[in-house]
């Protein structure tokens, strides 16, 4: 069966899920996370990528990314990967492959939808269980998005800039976006979203991002259209 494509566009977050061979391990001390994190900022520089979120966990990734141009993401997340394999096999002596396959990626709209999905990926390590609160979480851009701690790494997007004239006042409003649970629908649209290459957006969105592309994106939405949650109609 042929490799479904995968679309991103300038100028157009996307949401992109790299995990480990057989849900194995992908990262074992804090060096490793810290050579990741560090090649991550080199290949975003290099393929002009800009990083917005992150979450490493044990056995895979999660990136918010702004792509300046088609071939941005996929170049940087080979960039990555091939730097950061063979660091993992020199370190612990080891071959073959470290990650599972190739990535999985999808368009994300820019407005409530964005901010979700940065929920969904700061997120992570509590719904993972492996802290009670984002903050407790080293390897997240939480740390800088909600509470100001240093990262170049990361870089504001728009709607980010747009919470406030002052950095404190957005690091405020965006730790207020926490305040609402994700319910389990949306954690099950940006799953299904980001595994099949659909946009994860309003149905006007997905027409956008068709039209663009000339051609169908992801799968077709069954039943009835979802209707919007009061958590994305009111942030």
């Amino acid at each position: 069966m042929p490799r479904k494509p995968r679309f991103y566009l300038p100028g157009v977050p996307a949401h992109v899920i790299q995990r480990g061979n057989n849900r194995q391990a992908t990262f074992f001390c804090d060096d490793d996370y810290l050579a990741y994190l560090d090649w991550l900022k080199s290949g975003a520089g290099e393929y002009d990528c800009a990083v917005h979120a992150y979450v490493l966990m044990t056995n895979h990734v999660h990136l918010l990314l702004t792509p300046d141009t088609h071939t941005g993401i996929s170049r940087l997340i080979q960039f990555v990967g091939r730097h950061y394999v063979t660091y993992i096999n020199r370190r612990y002596r080891r071959s073959g492959t470290l990650w599972e396959g190739r990535h999985k990626g999808c368009l994300v709209a820019e407005d409530d939808y964005l901010w979700a999905c940065s929920r969904y990926i700061e997120l992570n390590p509590v719904r993972a269980g492996m802290v009670a609160a984002p903050e407790e979480y080293r390897w997240s851009s939480y740390g800088a998005n909600a509470l100001g701690k240093s990262n170049a790494l990361l870089t504001e997007h728009p709607l980010f800039t747009a919470l406030g004239h002052h950095r404190a006042q957005r690091e405020q409003r965006y730790r207020g976006l926490f305040g609402d649970v994700l319910t389990p629908a949306q954690i099950r649209g940006i799953r299904a979203a980001v595994q099949t290459g659909t946009p994860l957006g309003s149905g006007r969105f997905r027409e956008q991002i068709e039209q663009t592309l000339r051609r169908k994106v992801g799968q077709p939405r069954r039943g009835r259209p979802a209707k919007s949650s009061p958590d994305l109609q009111h942030r």
